[in-house]
């Protein structure tokens, strides 16, 4: 029997997302965003320690190749979410692995996410609430540095586990982003960065919002904002917080 050919299950912009082995959370809030939208997602994991350090945090760069492979092609953007991997192994070098498997998507990451998106909301001086050891929260710091960004106040809960990190109650992460905006006022913060795409943000970045007057900047708001935005796809009002009202 004859049969016809259309363009998948799927219609709409096609993003990719390379989801770390041990997170819990950036697929729950990514369908957040993209449920009921003219977009597909597909999405493969990345094998990673639960103990998050840099030398662990480096380590997949060995898998990041094989990893982007095994998504499907002709994918508009594809999305490496780990913010502090990133960090460690570099924005670019995250898009030039990935590009050995998706020559003609493009690439980018809960960091270099970050920095447009805070660019993008004109903050370059932020307090900032990480669930990181400080050996992970330094080289982040200086990333953001130099990349035009000061970071004037900090709260982290020095979690080494990403299993634990993935259940940090968001009551806690909001406690934190209240407690680093109130130290950081004095030295004129200008937003609140959550970062950890492990770490639960999506029911709170409003609130939090409404309470500082800050905006509020997660590491998965800003991904999936980054990964719409790098596809082409106008995306306003898509997602929480004043990053998808731009």
């Amino acid at each position: 029997m004859e049969y016809t050919l259309n363009q998948g299950a799927a219609g709409g912009v096609r993003l990719g997302l390379i989801v770390l082995q041990t997170d819990e959370t950036l697929e729950f809030e990514a369908w957040q965003v993209l449920a009921g939208r003219d977009a597909a997602l597909f999405h493969t994991r990345i094998p990673n320690a639960h103990d998050v350090t840099p030398e662990t945090l480096a380590a997949m760069a060995n898998e990041m190749p094989k990893t982007a492979a095994l998504l499907p092609e002709g994918l508009d953007a594809v999305g490496y979410g780990c913010t502090s991997g990133a960090t460690v192994i570099g924005s670019d070098a995250v898009a030039g692995l990935v590009a050995r498997a998706h020559p003609k998507a493009a690439v980018t990451d809960p960091i270099r996410a970050v920095v447009a998106a805070l660019h993008a909301l004109g903050a370059v001086k932020i307090a900032m609430v990480t669930p990181y050891v400080p050996s992970v929260t330094a080289p982040m710091r200086a990333l953001l540095g130099r990349s035009g960004i000061d970071v004037v106040s900090e709260i982290s809960f020095s979690e080494g586990n990403d299993w634990r990190v993935a259940r940090i109650d968001p009551a806690s992460t909001r406690a934190a982003m209240l407690g680093a905006a109130e130290a950081g006022q004095a030295a004129g913060a200008e937003a609140i960065f959550a970062s950890c795409t492990n770490l639960q943000t999506f029911s709170i970045i409003d609130g939090v919002e409404a309470e500082t007057g800050l905006p509020v900047v997660s590491s998965n708001q800003a991904l999936l904002w980054h990964l719409l935005k790098v596809s082409g796809a106008r995306a306003q009002g898509w997602g929480p917080g004043r990053l998808f009202t731009l």
